[in-house]
């Protein structure tokens, strides 16, 4: 005689396995998904310099950095960071890194404290939350770092 314990296991462990199964695909997913947000940000960036920096000049308010460096590192964090989140290389790091950039533009950006800005602030505390997952578990098995690791410490 089974008993409840049990059968629920054979209930619940193929469905807990197809989960596990399934995570990679889950993680990468994210990975595409903040990366596609902040590239498409860094394109629109580059397509204007002059109203990129008139923008950091006059909106984006990035503490300790004259507006012009701003501009220049908002938009490398923009184009640089989506493509190793993407692929999965640097890990940890280049995660935390990516989720400081995006509380960096938070704080920066006024509007997103004000009553019409709460929808953009909702997004970028979103965004945190993903980076955040990702940052505290990894880029996922597939990642480059995945590989890596495996390749060099099998």
């Amino acid at each position: 005689m089974h008993t409840l314990e049990q059968k629920l296991a054979v209930i619940v462990l193929p469905i807990v396995n197809f989960l596990k199964w399934l995570a990679p695909v889950g993680d990468l997913v994210v990975r595409i998904w903040l990366a596609k947000i902040f590239f498409e940000s860094g394109l629109t960036k580059i397509q204007s310099w002059e109203s990129t920096v008139l923008l950091f000049t006059n909106l984006y308010h990035v503490p300790l950095l004259p507006p012009a460096m701003a501009a220049f590192l908002g938009t490398a964090c923009e184009i640089i960071l989506p493509v190793l989140l993407l692929i999965g290389l640097g890990g940890r790091i280049m995660i935390l890194i990516f989720f400081i950039y995006n509380i960096v533009a938070m704080i920066s950006y006024n509007f997103l404290w004000t009553p019409a800005g709460a929808a953009g602030l909702e997004e970028h505390i979103n965004w945190a939350l993903l980076l955040m997952v990702l940052m505290l578990h990894g880029p996922g098995k597939l990642s480059i770092d995945y590989w890596l690791h495996k390749r060099h410490h099998s």
